[in-house]
């Protein structure tokens, strides 16, 4: 029979492999809907260490808890950087306006 760790490796493993197929199929006008995507799954792991860190399950978990919220913060931050500059990209540029003809002045000549 296998032990949890296996299994736990095997399941690892294999998402992380089903992951990478998915992600470099994605055509390039959608990865900002799936980095938004992402961000969420961050925020998610975010409550989950938060609950982690305030258990006080002993101080193993609290450090680790810890740590997990610093590293679910940061990539929460980070990805909604980098989503908002590329959303950036796709605008739409303002045409420059076109400058007015100095008005022309007659010489008058006697």
């Amino acid at each position: 029979m296998s032990s949890k760790l296996e299994i736990g490796l095997f399941v690892f493993v294999l998402a992380s492999f089903l992951g990478f197929q998915v992600i470099t199929r994605v055509p390039g006008l959608l990865h900002t809907p799936l980095m938004s995507l992402t961000n969420a799954i961050s925020a998610i792991s975010l409550v989950g260490s938060l609950i982690l860190a305030g258990a006080a399950e002993g101080k193993l978990a609290t450090v680790l808890g810890s740590v997990a919220v610093f590293a679910s913060m940061t990539n929460v931050v980070s990805g909604f950087l980098i989503t908002d500059r590329m959303l950036k990209m796709f605008r739409r540029r303002e045409a420059p306006k076109k400058k007015e003809p100095a008005p022309q002045t007659q010489e008058v000549t006697p």
